[in-house]
């Protein structure tokens, strides 16, 4: 394999100097996940000003199910990472454009289905949520084209993965911005027409969505061809593309576990808001602004999660278990560097980054503050628990980080905060993020040193040979040895 180039081509990362390695990856991940934030808070001020409250609200409808939505790609996505990573560790191309077109055909294919569904069903499901009555058209006009822009959403996420997955994060970041940037000054020309564009209402923050993913794509694609990209098949390889039973099997098996990590954040997520609204809107208000906070505090440890997982799985795919063990150590101390200096700063200015969201006269800025002083630390823990979860997903470990993060969530901090929220008040709900955090990481690192994930896999194994459609009825031809370690693979602890 080719060292690095700035060309966009496949990065090893199963040699040179680790800590320097993980910050190039990171850095540009921490960067998109930044513009994608800044890309839905931009559109929520032009919806919010140009359509008014209940286009607000009705966006604000329709995003939980995108959330969803997302986070099932999210799980499947990761799962080709892996696998890609992996491959490209052992060397093997051929496998790698296995696992390519294996998740393209799944994604297109399943994205229209869903895309179908959704536009049938949208009513029902805002139904479901409770859409209050005076947002209701609007959310469904915002919904319908949403799903319409799903399969575009879906195979941008899944291209964008795979290249992480080959070591290239500056190539998505690039793409990532373009997206961002289009979205960001589309949505006010099709909200309210500008010349030959027709004003399309709340439906032109969905369309801007969708004509600025659909033009990002088209281009990443585009220069993919152009440099003949070692993971995109060419003309006498399209039979990549048909899907491998044992392959497609492995992609859901490890996906579906890492996408339920998102329902499961969600589900908590919800409940706890229902717990906050109890104690009424002042309440709810600072807790909601807090929120938007610790977005950006939990950014740093989510772009080092996704850069240690790509290099541990090529490293695990070469045999490199020497550099797995130091991959966590680095992106451990990444972590506790970045996320410890973003909580700092937020101890250290907090009232006057609250100011930018309430009136410096509100009570709910004393109630912000006070919920920060409590639970803004508590993400540097559960930033080691996103770092050492991504080092074990690496070797196709995902049900025991589910298991995990189900337990500190659902089980320790959702009970905690609404079992002694009559005696502690409010301040229940606050003290639950560290009490979670807390047990979600020695539950991680306990999981790490002594758990069986250096054992676990991704792919099933057989000869190689990577040059035929697989038939569907053998165990498909894509590995040249075992992913997971042998007995007497070196293992760092």
């Amino acid at each position: 394999m080719n060292r690095p180039r700035h060309s966009g081509a496949t990065r090893d990362l199963t040699s040179g100097p680790i800590a320097r390695n993980l910050i190039v990856f990171a850095l540009p991940v921490l960067g998109a996940n930044v513009l994608q934030s800044l890309n839905g808070s931009v559109n929520a001020v032009w919806i919010g000003n140009l359509l008014g409250e209940a286009a607000l609200t009705a966006t604000s409808n329709a995003n939980l199910v995108l959330f969803l939505l997302l986070g099932s790609v999210f799980g499947v996505s990761m799962a080709a990472t892996i696998l890609v990573g992996q491959a490209l560790g052992a060397r093997d191309a051929a496998r790698a454009k296995c696992v390519v077109g294996t998740g393209a055909t799944f994604f297109v294919v399943a994205s229209l289905v869903l895309a179908a569904a959704g536009w049938l069903f949208t009513p029902a499901i805002l139904t479901l949520l409770g859409t209050p009555a005076a947002a209701f058209p609007l959310a469904v006009a915002y919904l319908r084209v949403i799903f319409l822009a799903v399969p575009v959403m879906n195979a941008f996420a899944f291209a964008m993965a795979v290249l992480r997955g080959s070591g290239d994060a500056r190539t998505p970041f690039h793409f990532m911005a373009l997206s961002v940037a289009m979205d960001i000054a589309l949505n006010p020309l099709l909200i309210q027409g500008a010349g030959p564009l027709p004003a399309l209402g709340i439906a032109g923050s969905a369309a801007a969505t969708l004509v600025a993913q659909a033009t990002s794509l088209a281009a990443l694609l585009a220069l993919l061809h152009r440099r003949r990209h070692p993971l995109l098949p060419g003309r006498d390889e399209m039979h990549h593309y048909r899907p491998r039973p044992a392959l497609l099997r492995a992609i859901l098996g490890k996906g579906i576990p890492m996408g339920l990590q998102m329902v499961v954040i969600s589900s908590a997520a919800l409940a706890m808001m229902g717990l906050v609204n109890g104690f009424g809107v002042g309440t709810a208000a600072a807790y909601g602004v807090a929120a938007q906070l610790w977005t950006y505090v939990q950014m740093p440890a989510l772009a080092t999660g996704a850069a240690v997982s790509a290099m541990a799985a090529q490293n695990v795919g070469a045999g490199r278990w020497d550099r797995v063990g130091k991959i966590a150590l680095a992106g451990v101390l990444f972590n506790l560097v970045l996320t410890g200096a973003l909580v700092a700063l937020l101890y250290l200015a907090d009232r006057h980054v609250l100011g930018f969201f309430l009136p410096a006269d509100s009570p709910a800025t004393a109630i912000a503050a006070h919920i920060n002083d409590v639970a803004s630390w508590s993400f540097v823990l559960f930033g080691v628990t996103i770092v050492l979860f991504g080092v074990v997903r690496a070797t196709g470990a995902v049900m025991p980080p589910l298991v995990i993060l189900a337990l500190s969530m659902l089980v320790v901090r959702v009970p905690f905060a609404w079992a002694l929220r009559d005696e502690l008040g409010a301040d229940a709900i606050w003290w639950s993020f560290p009490l979670g955090a807390a047990v979600s990481a020695v539950l991680g690192v306990l999981y790490y040193r002594y758990g069986g994930w250096r054992q676990a896999r991704v792919a099933p194994a057989g000869p190689a040979t990577g040059t035929a459609a697989d038939t569907g009825v053998a165990t498909p031809a894509m590995d040249h040895e075992p992913l997971a370690p042998s007995a007497s693979a070196p293992v760092t602890r």
